[in-house]
Parts: C-alpha cells; sequence; structure tokens
C-alpha cells in the first residue's frame, strides 16, 4: 500500500510538474506562432496578386487610352479641312455650270478656258486633299451616299437605279462630306403604260 501511494504521489507531482506542462505550451505558442505567420503570408499573397491584377488592368487601361487619343488625333488631322472643303463644292459646282452652258462657238474663248483651268486646279487640290467625287450616275442606289430628290419611271434602267445626277456628292477620306443629289429609276406601271 504504501508503495501505491507513492507511485500515485509521484505521478500526481510529474503531472502538477511545470516542467512537463512548459514544453507543451511552447509547442502550442510555436505552433500558433507558424499558424499566424502562415496566414499572414498568405493574406500578403493575395494583396500581392491583387495589386498584381489592379496593375495590369491600369496598364491596360492606359494603353488602350493611349490608343484612342492618338486615334481621335488622327482623325483630327485627317478631317480638319472639311469645312474648308464642303465651302469650296460650291465654287466648284458654279464652274462645272458655268462650262457646261457655255455655247459650242464660244468655248474657244479665253474666258472658257480661263474658267476650265480653274475647275481643273481646284480638282487637283481636291485630289490632293484625298476629296473625292462620289460615283453615282448609272449606279445602285445607295441611300448613305446619294440623296433621291425624285423618281423617274424608265425601262431603259433597272429599278432603283440612279439615271440622273443633278448635283455631285464628295468623300473627305471614305467619310462623306456632301451626298450626291440624284433622280432614281422607277419601274413603269403597266397600268400607266396602257393609258
Amino acid at each position: 500500500m504504501v508503495l501505491k501511494e507513492k507511485n500515485k504521489t509521484t505521478t500526481a507531482k510529474q503531472e502538477d510538474s511545470p516542467k512537463k506542462n512548459a514544453p507543451k505550451e511552447k509547442n502550442k505558442t510555436t505552433s500558433d506562432k507558424g499558424k499566424k505567420k502562415k496566414d499572414e503570408l498568405q493574406e500578403l499573397k493575395e494583396q500581392l496578386a491583387s495589386e498584381k491584377d489592379r496593375t495590369l488592368r491600369l496598364s491596360a487601361e492606359f494603353e488602350n487610352y493611349k490608343k484612342r487619343t492618338q486615334r481621335e488625333i488622327n482623325d483630327f488631322k485627317k478631317f480638319a479641312n472639311e469645312s474648308i472643303f464642303r465651302q469650296f463644292l460650291s465654287v466648284v459646282d458654279n464652274l462645272e455650270r458655268a462650262i457646261d452652258a457655255t455655247q459650242e462657238d464660244s468655248k474657244e474663248s479665253g474666258l472658257f478656258e480661263g474658267v476650265q483651268l480653274t475647275h481643273k486646279d481646284i480638282i487637283k487640290i481636291f485630289e490632293t486633299f484625298n476629296v473625292k467625287p462620289v460615283k453615282a450616275a448609272n449606279q445602285p442606289f445607295d441611300p448613305n451616299f446619294h440623296q433621291a430628290v425624285t423618281q423617274e419611271e424608265t425601262d431603259e434602267f433597272p429599278d432603283n437605279t440612279v439615271t440622273t445626277v443633278l448635283q455631285k456628292g464628295y468623300l473627305l477620306h471614305d467619310r462623306l462630306i456632301r451626298p450626291a443629289m440624284v433622280v432614281v429609276s422607277k419601274k413603269i406601271n403597266k397600268e400607266n403604260k396602257e393609258n
């Protein structure tokens, strides 16, 4: 019995001993510190990944901004003279009317030649700055480039074809600055033919 009590007391002493409890606490604190460090490390990795993503998005957004700005600058340079060319179109129209109105016998005069040369020079300037007339005569009607003034019933042309150009249209670098004013064909109705 005495031996049993001694064993019990030594076992109780060993359990109550601070030496036995201390390493267990040390292991707990070490593992808690390791876990905290891993959590902090994981959190830092996530923050780094989100910042990298944000930086990449900002970089891509800035590149898109630069491209858009460059495109806008190029368009501005390309079409900056549009209003001037629109005003010159009426001058060209008047010169063409003067040339068309000239009588056959007076085509030899110096005035007629001067008007023709002026017209040619303005057309050369237009070509230099990429101003081109819209092709309209005998073309299918295209509302993007033609403005129909009236319709003409005829069998000479297919339906919805430009028969007459009343006023030329012009493009500046493939942008319409004035539509062509045209007369469009329409098939003759059989009822109208019989009457």
